[in-house]
């Protein structure tokens, strides 16, 4: 259960930003919703948030892949939720997707995937726990750029996922969309 209030007065600015994530997500996301009691939070959130979508150095699958694990670990169960739903639009393989909870004992994964999961668990814990092997391990596969987007993508899942989570939200019921089927 949510521990701040998802509710608003309905002035003209809650129902554009209602109605801009409708057309983009099906509902309202909660974060949303927990946003809209802080201005400024908000505005923030949506240009971090914008300016992120368009970091493409990172091939989509080892973001996807980045992002959950983080969400997993930090235990963000509307993260997961999300994300499941986010990733399979963008195409990602749903096996990876269901199996990143035990992704360690998993046979789905190649040895690049892993070391991008180990590295984001390293990372995402408290204090962070990377080591130079796990960064060399990386840098191996990764350009520069693409290992500065995937540390950036971690650290920015584990602001997304650590604000839900301490906030006390839970799934939203977005991966059921993903199970839909078109009618024929």
């Amino acid at each position: 259960m949510a521990r701040i209030g998802l509710e608003h007065r309905r002035t003209a600015s809650v129902r554009l930003v209602e109605w801009i994530s409708r057309r983009k997500f099906r509902k309202v996301p909660d974060p949303v919703k927990v946003a809209l009691h802080h201005r400024p939070v908000l505005l923030t959130t949506a240009l971090l948030e914008g300016t992120a979508g368009s970091w493409k150095a990172l091939d989509p699958g080892l973001k996807a892949l980045s992002v959950m694990v983080a969400s997993a670990r930090i235990g963000c169960s509307w993260c997961m939720d999300f994300g499941y739903w986010e990733f399979h639009h963008q195409g990602i393989d749903l096996a990876k997707l269901r199996d990143v909870p035990r992704w360690r004992d998993s046979d789905v994964y190649t040895d690049l995937e892993r070391a991008v999961m180990d590295y984001t668990e390293a990372m995402t814990a408290t204090p962070p726990e990377v080591t130079d092997e796990q960064v060399e391990r990386l840098r191996q596969d990764l350009s520069e750029k693409e290992f500065v987007e995937l540390t950036a993508m971690v650290a920015l899942e584990n602001f997304r996922s650590r604000v839900n989570a301490a906030v006390g939200l839970t799934s939203q019921g977005y991966k059921e969309y993903c199970e839909l089927r078109p009618a024929t």
